[in-house]
Parts: structure tokens; C-alpha cells; sequence
């Protein structure tokens, strides 16, 4: 998802978060990436669909030590419990996740 502003300059390739210092040898991290880029690209086209804004919460694309694509949905706290909100009604009488 291409954007503008400096948010979309803090979306890089963020391998295995915050906690996470070593990149390990033959360990292939840009395919993992790539792959949960598509989805976090995903995710965020369905919440411009359902009216969020993402400046205020957006699905960011980064991988796990082991190279396996992961995303995170970070966003502002009244935004997050609005989305939470939302998914909730969403399953209700369904019985849960999916």
C-alpha cells in the first residue's frame, strides 16, 4: 500500500520487532516480508473500506526471528478499541473467530 506522509517512512523492513537483534545467516528475511506486506496491504485496504483513517491505525509488515512474515495492527487507543469494537459485532452470534 503506497501512501504519503512520514508515517509510511517508519514502514519498513522491520525483522523481528523491538526485542530482536541478530539477523541469522541464510535465514530469508525479505520473503517473509513480502509476504505479510501483501497482507498487511490487505488489511489495510479493508480498513480504508470501513472508514478508518490510516494515519490513525494501520497493519505494519515486519517478520519473526525465523523469517516468517508477521503483522502488526498498531494504531491510536481510541482507534484500536473502535476497530475491536467493530470486529466484535462483526462475530457476535457466530461463535468467535473464524
Amino acid at each position: 500500500m503506497t501512501g504519503s506522509g512520514e508515517d509510511w517512512l517508519s514502514d519498513g523492513l522491520d525483522v523481528g520487532g523491538a526485542g530482536c537483534g541478530l539477523w541469522v545467516s541464510g535465514v530469508d528475511y525479505i520473503a517473509g516480508w513480502r509476504a505479510a506486506r501483501e497482507a498487511a496491504d490487505r488489511l489495510n485496504r479493508a480498513l480504508l473500506g470501513a472508514g478508518f483513517e490510516l494515519s490513525q491505525v494501520r497493519a505494519v509488515a515486519s517478520t519473526d526471528e525465523n523469517g516468517r512474515g508477521v503483522v502488526r495492527v498498531a494504531g491510536r487507543l481510541d482507534v484500536v478499541d473502535r476497530l475491536a469494537v467493530l470486529l466484535e459485532a462483526t462475530t457476535r452470534g457466530k461463535g468467535g473467530a473464524a
